[in-house]
Formats: structure tokens, C-alpha cells, sequence
């Protein structure tokens, strides 16, 4: 099989051992999370910022930092640039994932994973996940013209099972967290000939996400913001978007300024603030009980603990948590305010960095990103009453005001 990707080798995260990038991998020998390495100074020459500006906006538009060969075909439903909106008169914007297809960021990631695994001739996926992550497998599945078997918990919005079945994947609903759920899928994998997409299961999802940090970098003029607030369930968009930090600053692209990463989570399931918090380099033992309906980032314990962790060392980041009380206050603020619906997980990182920003954790002059990664519109609303009109009878206006 041909290729003419800018793909070195593939890399234990653990242990530093290299693999070769002309077949599909899961884990490495160690069990740990594999990470696409690149030839950097071939893409440099390669590639430059002004041919970039050339290119239309999209997620393909950083091919050269991407594993898919050029020659072979993209799974891609249209995956563009996502803006950044600011809130009010402050120096927070919101990067706003929910425009992306399948309403979600997980898009970026299945995008890729999905044209690799059909560039290595897969035809079976099987994906646990929370929920968008199957709607986004479902979806670009289906586009490749694959057999997709998704496993979710089952107190999963209904919206979101109803959107996996209807783009033609087998959903089933799980007694368990997303934990059970990757456990069926493992069980499953050489019996049923699954290719599986768990997160950091395999090594492309994180490329995918990775284009948030690239596309960041090029929407604020190739330089980064003081903060990045994330919520942080596996976490392969914290990681993809330091690594594409590291791949931009080894280009000569950007300085050596990096933002804070913050990883936020809730006060009913933060594994990783309390190992943070710990001064620990992972997390030792699956929080319990789980007491949080905000589905995202309800992951006991994270393939990708030590990835996180060192994020967070080497960001000089923290992690931040908040109530679901007071990310559903913060949703309904946002939208009140700045019109903007945000996703319960999205929501969650406004109400940290409010909270963070009492405490003096953040300065209010801090250029501050805060990461919504689904529309609000997947998430259950409040009930809301309607008055009824009568057209045949005369409207009475005042009853309106």
C-alpha cells in the first residue's frame, strides 16, 4: 500500500517504542495510548502560511499535519471552520464545535479515524461513547459505506439514540457507564471483526481533534490565547490540541507562549481535578459513585490519565470543577445574554470559569477560550408553555406586553 503522508512512525506514549504507520494498531505492546509522529521539517517545506490562506475552510485544510495519504479518499460530511464568539464585553469567546456536522466535535475525530480505518480496508466499526461520538461514528460509517455497532449508556438522551439509529448504525443501550460500554466493544472486537474506535483505542481520533489546536492558532494570527477552558472526559481533544501546539512551535509557526489548559469537570465525577489536585501523574482508582448528568465527561477513569496529566504539568494548567446546577444556571446566562446555546458540557466550562475567575484562579483580562463541543439543541431543554392563538377572532395585543 502506497504513502505519502508526512507520517513518520507511530509512538508508544508510554514507552517511547516506535511502530510503523502501514497497518491499523490499537494499543501499544504496553497498553498504552499510540501517538502519530510526523517527518516536521518535510511539512515545512511543504507547506507555508500563506498557501494555507489559499485553501478553503475546512478541517482538510491542514492535510500535510494529518495521517490520511493524499491519494487516498476522505470520509467527510463537510467539516468547517468553527467560529469563535465572544461573551459580552470580556475577553472570553466561546470556539463554538456545535457547527460541525453531526452537532458535535466529535466529528473531527471520527472523520479521520473512520477514512483510515476504510484506507486499511476495515468494514466493521464498534464505538462505546456517551453519545455524540456515536452519532458522529454512525454517521461517517454510513458515508464510508460501513457496518456500525455503537454501545451507550442507557440513561443517553433520547435525541441522541434516536440520531445514531437513524443514520442506519446498530445502537444499543448499556446498564452501565461508558466504561461497561468500552468493555463490551473489547469483548467483542475479534469475535465480531470490529475495528474499534474507543478513544485512544487507536491512534487517529486524536489527529482529528488536533485540528482545533491548528485552527485555533490560525484564527488568532498564529499565536495562542492565555486560557483554554475544556471539558475533559477521555480527553484526546486536550492532548490533540497540545500536540498540535508542539507540531506548530516545531515548524517555526507559532512562539513559545502556551495557554493554560484547564480541565474542567463535575463535582459529581472529576477524576481528573481530584488526582490533579493530588499532585498525582494519573488517576489511581475509577471515581465512584458517578452523580452527574452532564454525559461528556461521566469517564471514570481516562485511557489517557497520564497524557492529561502532563498536559496540565507542562501547560502550568489546573483543573476545574463545577455542579450541573450550576452548569443548567450558566446555559440559561449564555443564552439570555449572548444568544449563544451551549451544551451541558460547554455550559459547565462557563460556570468554572466564572467561579475560577472569583477566586482570582483567572484574571478578567485574561484572553480566555472556553470550549463548547456540541450544539445545545442534542441536550434536553426545559418544558415551555406556548399560549394558543386564535386566527378567526381579533388578537388582544395588551395581553401580550
Amino acid at each position: 500500500m502506497t504513502d505519502s503522508s508526512f507520517v513518520s512512525h507511530l509512538e508508544c506514549s508510554a514507552t517511547g517504542e516506535r511502530y510503523g504507520h502501514d497497518r491499523l494498531h490499537g494499543l501499544s505492546r504496553s497498553g498504552a495510548p499510540l501517538l502519530v509522529r510526523y517527518d516536521l521539517p518535510a511539512i515545512a517545506a511543504a507547506v507555508s502560511k500563506s498557501k494555507l490562506v489559499t485553501r478553503a475552510h475546512d478541517m482538510w485544510r491542514y492535510r500535510e499535519f494529518l495521517p490520511l495519504p493524499p491519494e487516498a479518499l476522505q470520509v467527510s460530511l463537510g467539516e468547517p471552520t468553527t467560529p469563535l464568539i465572544r461573551l459580552g464585553d470580556t475577553k472570553a469567546y466561546i470556539k463554538d464545535e456545535g457547527r460541525l456536522p453531526t452537532g458535535s466535535f466529535k466529528a473531527r475525530g471520527m472523520a479521520i479515524a473512520v477514512s483510515m480505518a476504510r484506507h486499511f480496508d476495515r468494514t466493521r466499526l464498534a464505538v462505546p461513547t456517551a453519545g455524540n461520538a456515536g452519532a458522529a461514528a454512525a454517521a461517517y460509517g454510513t458515508r464510508a459505506g460501513m457496518e456500525v455497532f455503537v454501545f451507550t449508556p442507557d440513561d443517553t438522551p433520547d435525541v441522541t439514540l434516536r440520531e445514531i439509529a437513524y443514520h442506519g448504525a446498530r445502537v444499543f443501550r448499556v446498564n452501565g457507564l461508558i466504561n461497561a460500554c468500552a468493555g463490551i466493544v473489547r469483548g467483542g472486537t475479534d469475535v465480531m471483526g470490529w475495528h474499534d474506535l474507543s478513544t485512544l483505542e487507536e491512534p487517529y481520533r486524536i489527529e482529528g481533534k488536533k485540528t482545533m489546536g491548528l485552527e485555533l492558532a490560525e484564527q488568532l494570527g498564529w499565536t495562542l490565547p492565555d486560557t483554554i477552558y475544556y471539558p475533559t472526559g477521555g480527553g484526546t481533544g486536550f492532548i490533540g490540541m497540545w500536540k498540535a501546539f508542539d507540531e506548530l512551535d516545531a515548524i517555526g509557526w507559532i512562539g513559545t507562549k502556551r495557554p493554560r489548559m484547564v480541565a474542567v469537570q463535575a463535582t459529581g465525577c472529576h477524576p481528573i481535578v481530584r488526582a490533579a489536585n493530588a499532585g498525582l501523574d494519573h488517576v489511581p482508582e475509577p471515581w465512584a459513585p458517578v452523580e452527574s448528568q452532564v454525559h461528556g465527561i461521566r469517564v471514570p477513569k481516562p485511557l489517557g490519565d497520564r497524557l492529561i496529566m502532563k498536559v496540565l504539568q507542562e501547560s502550568r494548567g489546573f483543573g476545574s470543577i463545577a455542579s450541573d446546577a450550576e452548569a443548567e444556571t450558566a446555559r440559561r446566562h449564555v443564552i439570555d445574554r449572548d444568544g449563544i446555546h451551549l451544551s451541558p458540557e460547554g455550559a459547565l466550562c462557563y460556570a468554572a470559569y466564572q467561579g475560577d475567575l472569583k477566586t482570582g484562579k483567572v484574571h478578567p483580562d485574561a484572553h480566555v477560550i472556553l470550549f463548547n463541543t456540541a450544539t445545545g439543541f442534542k441536550s434536553p431543554m426545559p418544558e415551555t408553555i406556548c399560549p394558543a392563538l386564535d386566527a378567526n377572532t381579533p388578537v388582544n395585543y395588551d395581553d401580550m406586553s
